[in-house]
Formats: structure tokens, sequence, C-alpha cells
């Protein structure tokens, strides 16, 4: 039995100082009619004629079709994902990139997700699609119940529109599947019991097994290509099929910032002798490797968050000697990297600041692209590194509505795309600012608003986790439902995210987690004692991980805060490694099974100090989905009643469907943010 399908109710006996274990029971009868009761509470207090009138209005913008439609380049496709309002399940469809480039390009519908979900009697989520290479005309499209990350997986023929009659299908799971090549899949699934009846799902509930599956061949007779260890988070494997480079690899992840990567030889499997905690890639003739620690190598130390580039086959003879291609320092960090034909492009981050950097594939000489904007998020969306060095992007600021722009280092960009405006930015100022955290780091933040020079209802986000960076992003939901309206943003760029490269995530994982708390907190302090707000005009706002950090917020500083939105949190810190995909988080947080890291999470666990009724709370809205199979909706759902019975002000609301991502389709997604705005805005005293 996987932790996924175990059941809560079994475990009282061993936790009976906890009288809302019951609420863990997902699809439990009496658990249901609590949340039931809850929902129309929660809705009955902040529905409305002007909860209607905003639900609205981020629906309309949502459903636009004055949209940008975001391709994904597959040879000489561009590929989209497309949900409207006659379409809210979606349409997965192509256009060759001269139409897309017109006003109105000529849209070729692959696949109907409405009429397949109506044929079929299910609420399918889309899940993606992988279009096999070099032919194209085949793809493993995933789908979804509900949003769930369980998910089916089923061989599609681009060509005739049409499943493949008795192709590649795996039933519902957490599934990993990659094309070997056109009649074989490298496959990682629960397989039931392997060989000495362990299980073939690790701790985590993913897959433990790579399987090689050909076409026509039982899925349980697939021979087993690597079987990583139980308590790893999950194995997975890839092939590469670039002529003259072809390649199939498999990583064993040994915790979530750990792994061992492997290229399989035939019968052989030949690790990859790179740092166990850094990120690296295969492209051709190189590796680039990006530590995520000091590397010592050859007498020399390259730091954390460097960029440094091997000759493959060369490095697996132990020959090779790197170059270096970045090197951070106190206020650049690389976030990403990717290709064109000719080109590495390198993202960056310079004071939460993006920047793109190119080099010459081979001779590593930096090359220039004509047109890139200056003082926006500037992100790589989609490029074909076998075919040419046409780039698409994405540029965005917080007032800025997204344009997508298109070229390349020979041709320089050009604007092809740009979004609407869908709110009224006029006016709107957007600063950065940084506050000083308890141990005397600087945390920059960024502050977006009308009347920056007054006190004003004010919304502080933040995240701080899993080195995921927080950046400037055009949000139609935040214009429409917030700054419009005369309200005051504040992001935080706190530690645990990868704002200033791996170190900003380290410095904060396991026993110093409270120190990403503290930065959160001190960002409040500095807003209020700068006149940005008063603290009855504060608002907090975080999900999953940023969840956590809302439900430590809202039981450690409650002092600091007028109002709180804690969105599909972690929250019973506790118990979170038994709970769904909790395992695979214990490198980030630390073990609650070890004495001395249950101590330090006991500490700040939301659900386990929750104060008593003596202490004043920040009035919280706390959200989830029942179909969240990552973060198990038990977090949300116990820590809401506990402060429902330690008699603080609690509103609770819980989708049925959506999974991690709280809402299935876009009406889902337009309640679910409108629900948080109107909270907020009668809370924190926002009129308008």
């Amino acid at each position: 039995m996987t932790r996924d399908q175990q059941s809560p109710a079994n475990e009282r006996l061993a936790h009976p100082e906890d009288p809302f274990l019951w609420l863990e029971e997902v699809s439990g009868d009496q658990a249901l009619a609590w949340v039931a009761e809850r929902n129309a509470t929660a809705v009955a207090e902040l529905g409305g004629a002007q909860f209607d009138v905003l639900r609205g209005k981020i629906l309309a913008a949502l459903d636009s079709d004055e949209r940008i439609p975001y391709p994904a380049r597959r040879g000489e496709w561009l590929y989209n994902f497309w949900r409207d309002e006659s379409h809210p399940k979606g349409l997965w469809r192509r256009t060759a990139p001269e139409s897309y480039l017109t006003e109105e390009p000529e849209w070729d519908v692959v696949l109907d997700l409405d009429a397949l979900a109506e044929a079929e009697g299910e609420n399918w989520v889309w899940g993606g699609a992988k279009v096999l290479y070099p032919d194209r005309d085949l793809a493993l499209i995933t789908l979804s119940r509900g949003g769930s990350d369980a998910a089916v997986v089923r061989e599609f023929d681009i060509t005739r529109r049409t499943f493949v009659q008795g192709g590649f299908e795996l039933p519902e799971g957490k599934n990993f599947v990659s094309w070997a090549y056109r009649d074989a899949l490298l496959v990682g699934a629960d397989f039931g019991p392997d060989g000495d009846g362990a299980s073939t799902l690790t701790a985590s509930g993913y897959p433990r097994t790579v399987r090689r599956w050909e076409r026509g061949q039982a899925l349980a007779e697939a021979p087993t290509v690597f079987a990583g260890e139980p308590q790893d988070v999950l194995v997975h494997a890839w092939a590469d099929r670039t002529q003259g480079f072809e390649r199939e690899f498999v990583a064993q992840m040994l915790d979530f910032h750990h792994k061992v990567q492997y290229e399989i030889l035939r019968d052989e499997l030949v690790e990859i002798p790179v740092p166990r905690d850094a990120d690296s890639v295969v492209h051709e003739d190189w590796l680039f490797v990006r530590p995520r620690s000091p590397w010592t190598l050859g007498g020399a130390t390259h730091p954390e968050g460097s960029l440094l580039v091997f000759d493959y086959e060369q490095l697996k003879k132990g020959e090779a000697e790197p170059r270096v291609l970045f090197t951070p320092d106190g206020s650049t960090s690389l976030t990403s990297f990717g290709f064109t034909l000719s080109y590495l492009v390198l993202e960056t981050l310079k004071d939460v600041r993006s920047e793109l950097r190119l080099y010459s594939l081979g001779d590593w000489e930096p090359a220039e692209l004509p047109g890139a904007p200056q003082f926006a998020e500037i992100s790589v969306l989609t490029t074909d590194p076998d075919e040419d060095d046409d780039l698409y992007l994405t540029a965005t600021s917080f007032t800025t509505p997204t344009s997508l722009l298109v070229g390349s280092p020979e041709s320089g960009l050009a604007v092809a795309k740009q979004s609407p405006a869908f709110w009224n930015a006029d006016g709107v100022e957007v600063r950065q600012r940084f506050a000083v955290s308890s141990d005397g780091t600087k945390i920059p933040y960024f502050l977006v608003g009308k009347h920056l020079d007054e006190p004003r209802p004010t919304i502080q986000y933040g995240y701080g986790g899993f080195e995921h960076s927080m950046t400037p992003v055009y949000n139609s939901a935040l214009g429409l439902g917030w700054l419009e309206r005369g309200g005051t943003y504040a992001l935080a760029n706190i530690r645990g995210g990868g704002e200033y490269g791996p170190a900003w995530h380290t410095s904060v994982l396991r026993e110093n987690r409270h120190l990403a708390f503290a930065d959160f907190a001190s960002v409040a302090s500095d807003l209020v004692a700068n006149g940005v707000c008063a603290r009855d005009q504060l608002g907090a706002v975080g999900g999953s991980n940023g969840g956590l950090l809302m439900g430590v917020m809202a039981t450690r500083y409650p002092d600091r805060f007028g109002a709180i939105v804690c969105q599909v949190p972690l929250a019973d810190m506790l118990r979170y490694h038994l709970l769904l995909a909790g395992a695979s988080w214990v490198a980030e947080y630390g073990d609650p099974e070890v004495p001395a890291d249950r101590a330090f999470l006991a500490a700040y666990s939301p659900y386990q100090n929750v104060p008593g009724p003596e202490v004043r709370t920040p009035p919280i809205l706390i959200t989830t989905s029942t179909k969240d199979d990552r973060v198990h909706p038990g977090h949300a759902r116990k820590l809401a009643a506990r402060f429902e019975e330690l008699g603080h002000p609690v509103l609770y609301y819980e989708n049925v469907e959506g999974g991690h991502g709280m809402a299935a389709d876009n009406k889902q997604t337009a309640f679910m943010s409108a629900l948080s705005y109107q909270f907020l805005a009668t809370r924190l005293g926002l009129h308008n």
C-alpha cells in the first residue's frame, strides 16, 4: 500500500493527541460534510454583487480572445493549448510559424478536450503532450480527472486525430513516460510489487523503477532498466534522439536536491561524474554543469550557481577541463539556460531583474540579441535547437501587458504578439526596496501601486522555497482585484527562493527555515515603518510552501498583519512526510522521524502552534482542493479546524476540483481569485 492509498484513519491510535485526524480522510463522509458547511459559510459571507462583478471581470480576462496564444515549437509547427468561454476544457491546436505571426493565425485543432470529455463521460483536464521526435506524427497525451497529479497517458495519432487503438496507454497514476523511439517507451509507473515483494513506488508515491516498454508487449513484461531505492524521491529516464548524438539517460533522485545521473550504454549504466547536488545537461558534444555548492576541480573552486561546460566524451574518460561560462556575484544569478541551433542562451537575474546572455556553441564567444527589451522580465518561451536560431520570448512587468517577441541574433527581435491591457494601470508605480532581516541580511521587495507615499491597504506576497524565484509579472487578476482599485502590492524576495542563486535557497533549509519566515516578517515591518500601510491594512498571501509561510505568519507573527490568505498549505509539519508527496520534501524541511528535526519542525509547525484565544490572530481565509494529490487537503482542513476551535476568525473554502492549482478551468480560477481579493478588500478596508 502506498502513502497515497493509506487511510489516515488507521493511524488514529498512534496519534491520539490529534483530534482532527479524521479530516485527513479525503473523501470521508464526515470530512466532506464539514467541508460543505464551511464552503457555504464562506460563499455567504464573501459573495454578493461586488464579488460577482469582480469574478466576471477576471473571467473575461482569462477567456479573452485577445490573449497571447503561447506557442511550443515542434519542428514545422507551433503548438498551443487554448481555453476560452466556448472551450472551457481546451483545444490542443497548431499552426505554421508564418501563420502564427499574422493577426489571425489559421489554427488546426488537433484535439478538442471538451468533445473528448463529453464523449467519454470524464472530467478531463489537460496535462500536456510529448510529441515523437523526429517524425512528430505521434504524441503521448497526459489527462487527469479534475486536475490531480495522478493522470492517464494515451498514445495519440496527430495525423489521423485519434487515439491509437491498441497503442501505448498507462492507467491513472503519478507516472512518467518518455519516447525511447517510435516503438518503445521509457516508463515509470506503479508496477505492483517487484520480484522481492518491494513496492515499485518510492515512499513519496512516485516511480522507483524504469522499464523499457516495446510496442505490442504487455506492460508487466517490460524489462527493468533501472531500480532505485524505496527512500529515493523518484527515478525517471529520457532519450535524446538528436541525429548523431542518440543517447538515453536515467536520473535517480536521492532527495529533492540531490540526484545521480547515468547514461544508458547498452546493458550498462555509466554514472556522469558531477556533484550530486548539481544541475547538469548533456547537449550534443557538451555537458553543462551548474553546481549548487562550491565545486573544487583541478585545483580551482567554482562557486555555487556557476555554469561550466565540458567536452562530454572526454569528461567520461576523466580528461576534460571545464570552460567557465558564468560566474555569479553578489547581485547576479543564473536562473536557467537553453539552446538554439547555434547558441547557448542564459537567463540571469541582477537584483531580481532579468537579463539574457548568448554564446556561440563551441567557441563560446558572446553574441548580441538586438531588440531585447530593457527593464522587463524576459524569459525564453520556446526554441527548436534542431532547426534554427529563432527564439520566442516573453517580456512582461507588473504594469505592462505581456509581449511575445520573435527573432534571432542575426535578425534581431520584434514584437509578434501583444496582450491587451486588462486593467487600468494609469498612475501605478513600481519601486524596489530592501528590508533588513533578523540576522542583518538585506531582503529585496517590489512595491507596486498608485499611492506609494500614503498608507493604503496592501497585499504582501511571498513563497521562499525550493529555489523558486519570484519575479515581476503582469497579472490581470491582481490588477482587477487590487491595483486598479487603489490597493498596494508588495512582492517579497525572501530567502528560500533562487533570486540570488543556490545559496539564497540553501541558507534556509531545514533547521534554518525560521530565517525565511523572519525575512517575510521583516518586509512586513518595513512596509509599516515606511508608511506604506498601517498594520491593520496589511494582508499576506501565499500558496503551497507559501501557504506554510502564511500559516507561520498567522501563528508566529500575528501582530504584523490585518488579514491572511493561506492557499493549499502545508500546515502539520509533524505529519507532512506521511501524506501524499510529503516524503519527497524531507531534504527541504527536515525529517519528523528524527528527534532533532522534529524539535525544530514542532517549533514553527502552524497546526501545532495556533495560539490560544487570548492572542489576537488576523482573520484568515484558508483554501485548498479536494483533488490536490500533492499537498494533502488535510493540512488546510485541520488548520482551519484548529483556528475555529480556539475561537479565531477563519473562513475556509475547498474547491472540489483543480488539483494543487485549486482550479480545473477558467471559471474556477476566476472564482477562487475573486474569493481571495474580496476577503482581503473587506478585511483591510479597500472600498473602491
